[in-house]
C-alpha cells in the first residue's frame, strides 16, 4: 500500500511539474529567434544587399536592408525606375540607410496613389520603426508621386531629390506643350485621376501649381535635369516650377544639377549621372540632421 502511495505521489509530482514547465517552453518557441528577419515574404539581393518583398493593399513593395543600420533608422523612398541612377542609393545603403520602394507607376501621383503611399509610410514607421521624416527620390513620372505625397504630408519629408521629374501631367504624358507625350499613358492618367481631358487641362493641383507649399515647409529640394530633354522638358517642369517659388525660399532650398545633353536615343531624357556624391551628401545632411533636430535632448 505504501509503495502504491509512493508511486502515485511521484507520478502526480512529475505530471504537475511537466505542465508547469510547458507554458514557458511554448512562450519561448513563439518569440522571434535571435537573428530572424522581421520581414516576411520573398527575399533576394539588390546590388549586394538583402531585399525584402511584400505587398500593401495589393501593391508590390520592397525594402533593401543595410548591413549596419544608421542611428534613427533613416530611409530613402524611391518612386519609379529604382534601378536607374541607383549609385547614390547603394552608397546610402553602405552608410546605414534603408531603401524602400512602392510600385504605383500606373497611377501618376493620383489621390489613390497617395492613399497607398500613406499606408506604406505608416507600415514602415509604425511597424518597423523607420525614421518619421523620409528622403523622397523620384525619377521621371515618379516626380508626380513624390511631390503629391509631400504636398499631402510636408511634415513627414526630410528632403526631395528628383531626377528629370514630371511636375505637370499636362507636359507628360499629356503632351500639351513641346513634349510629344504619350497618348496611351495620357488616357491611363486621366483614368487614374477620374477626370476628363477638359478637366485635366484646367487642373490646378499639379506640383507645378502648388510648389509654394513645399517652399513654406522649408523642405530642401535638389533636381537633376538634362537641358535638351524632349520627353520631360525642363521649361515645362523643373524650371517652370522653380520660377514660381518666392525668392526668399528659392535661394537656399531649391537647387539644380544641370546636364547639358542627354543621350540621342532617349531624346535627351537619359544620361550618365555626373555627381552622385552630391546627392548622397544632400540626403545625408538633410535627413540625418533633421532627425537629430527633432529628437529631445
Amino acid at each position: 500500500m505504501k509503495s502504491q502511495f509512493s508511486f502515485f505521489r511521484i507520478f502526480f509530482i512529475s505530471f504537475i511539474g511537466l505542465h508547469l514547465c510547458q507554458p514557458a517552453f511554448e512562450a519561448s518557441a513563439s518569440t522571434n529567434p535571435a537573428g530572424k528577419s522581421e520581414w516576411s515574404g520573398r527575399q533576394d539581393t539588390w546590388h549586394g544587399f538583402q531585399r525584402n518583398h511584400f505587398q500593401i493593399e495589393g501593391r508590390k513593395c520592397y525594402v533593401v536592408i543595410p548591413e549596419k543600420v544608421a542611428p534613427g533608422k533613416p530611409w530613402v523612398w524611391r518612386a519609379r525606375f529604382p534601378d536607374f541612377h541607383y549609385e547614390m542609393d547603394v552608397e546610402l545603403l553602405k552608410q546605414g540607410f534603408h531603401i524602400a520602394y512602392l510600385d504605383v507607376a500606373d497611377l501618376f501621383g493620383s489621390p489613390q496613389a497617395i492613399s497607398y503611399g500613406n499606408k506604406f509610410y505608416d507600415d514602415l514607421t509604425k511597424q518597423h520603426g523607420f525614421q518619421t521624416k523620409v528622403a523622397l527620390e523620384g525619377v521621371s513620372r515618379g516626380g508626380l508621386f513624390i511631390y503629391n505625397w509631400a504636398l499631402a504630408n510636408p511634415e513627414k519629408v526630410s528632403c526631395i531629390y528628383a531626377d528629370t521629374p514630371v511636375c505637370d501631367f499636362k507636359s507628360w504624358p499629356g503632351g500639351k506643350g513641346t513634349s510629344a507625350g504619350s497618348e496611351s499613358r495620357w488616357q491611363a492618367c486621366l483614368k487614374a485621376y477620374g477626370i476628363t481631358e477638359a478637366e485635366a487641362l484646367n487642373y490646378k493641383l499639379n506640383p507645378v501649381d502648388r510648389i509654394q507649399i513645399i517652399a513654406e515647409a522649408r523642405i530642401p529640394v535638389l533636381h537633376i535635369i538634362s537641358e535638351n530633354d524632349q520627353v520631360v522638358p525642363p521649361a515645362e517642369n523643373t524650371r517652370l516650377m522653380f520660377s514660381r517659388i518666392p525668392e526668399q525660399f528659392r535661394k537656399d532650398n531649391f537647387k539644380i544639377i544641370s546636364v547639358k545633353t542627354g543621350t540621342e536615343k532617349s531624346k535627351g531624357h537619359h544620361f550618365t549621372h555626373p555627381h552622385p556624391e552630391q546627392v548622397v551628401t544632400f540626403i545625408r545632411q538633410n535627413t540625418l540632421q533633421k532627425d537629430a533636430n527633432q529628437r529631445p535632448n
